[in-house]
């Protein structure tokens, strides 16, 4: 299981950085292509690839300090960073969208002129990167579980939404001459963004909440242990994440108060070898007879 999750790690680290390049190198052709041409399309979709390219380097980083091992003070270890890092990323991406919301009201106001040609060139080379990354990210990384991984190819994804909403406004500045069409394609742009920006907001939120993962249903945790030969009841369940697919477990398992020692301690190692096949592989478990139990309940 351990080395299951440093193969992915690894991966995932390995994806990061060369979507990081990627990205980055673009974002900056596309900003200097949005000043030149005077495209407020062009200029968000930019201002997404920062973003982009911001959040990447916090998930670098977030790798990076998530690999220091664990210590008296911190014995979790750094993990958590990577939870604190989709906020940051998450809250950058919304204030992103409110900035573009902005600007495009300025636009739809007093539309500026726009040179269509140069915008539609760049919009394109803008997709086809932007596809490049997101199939590096889906074969490289783990993109259903891990927040970071997930957060960067959700911009990716919505910057490619903004690059295709960029190359219909220029064909429509092109054939038609309608100068709204760019900053409508910048709410679009906007609209895309901020949903990106409260998902990953949220889900790390959830986190940091220690709510149960959302993969997780508690009813069928309790009946799982519950049917394990030995166990009466269960009590006092919780389940949540440290960091993106690193799921914890915490409960009282009341036994036959006749049991051995070693009688308890194989219930719990069928417990625990239960709990590891439903993705939970850390697993803290208290055994106690019913009178124990009547006891703790008392005085709680």
């Amino acid at each position: 299981m351990g080395h299951d999750y440093e193969h992915t790690h690894g991966g995932n680290k390995k994806t990061l950085f060369i979507s990081f390049i990627i990205i980055t190198a673009y974002m900056i052709i596309e900003a200097i292509g949005g000043i030149v041409t005077n495209s407020l399309a062009l200029l968000s979709d930019a201002g997404h690839m920062l973003s982009d390219s911001i959040s990447l380097a916090i998930a670098l980083v977030a790798f990076t300090l998530g690999e220091k091992a664990a210590n008296s003070k911190k014995t979790f270890g750094y993990k958590r960073f990577e939870v604190l890092a989709a906020v940051l990323n998450g809250v950058t991406l919304v204030f992103i969208a409110l900035f573009i919301f902005y600007e495009a009201i300025q636009r739809f106001i007093y539309p500026p002129q726009v040179a269509s040609n140069g915008m539609l060139i760049i919009a394109i080379i803008g997709l086809l990167v932007n596809i490049i990354v997101a199939w590096v990210m889906l074969r490289g990384g783990d993109t259903k579980e891990n927040l970071n991984v997930r957060a960067a190819y959700l911009h990716v994804i919505s910057d490619m939404l903004g690059s295709v909403a960029a190359i219909i406004a220029a064909l429509f500045i092109m054939f038609f001459n309608w100068g709204w069409a760019d900053p409508l394609a910048s709410v679009i742009v906007a609209v895309l963004v901020c949903i990106s920006g409260v998902r990953v907001t949220n889900s790390a939120i959830h986190i940091l909440m220690e709510g149960t993962p959302p993969n997780m249903d508690l009813s069928e945790i309790t009946n799982i242990i519950e049917n394990v030969k030995g166990v009466k009841s269960i009590y006092d369940l919780h389940v949540w994440t440290i960091t993106s697919g690193q799921n914890m477990l915490s409960c009282h398992v009341v036994v036959e108060g006749s049991l051995t020692v070693k009688e308890t301690g194989e219930i719990l190692l069928l417990i625990k070898q239960e709990l590891e096949q439903q993705g939970i592989p850390h697993v803290t478990i208290q055994m106690e007879s019913e009178e124990n139990m009547h006891l703790y309940k008392h005085k709680h």
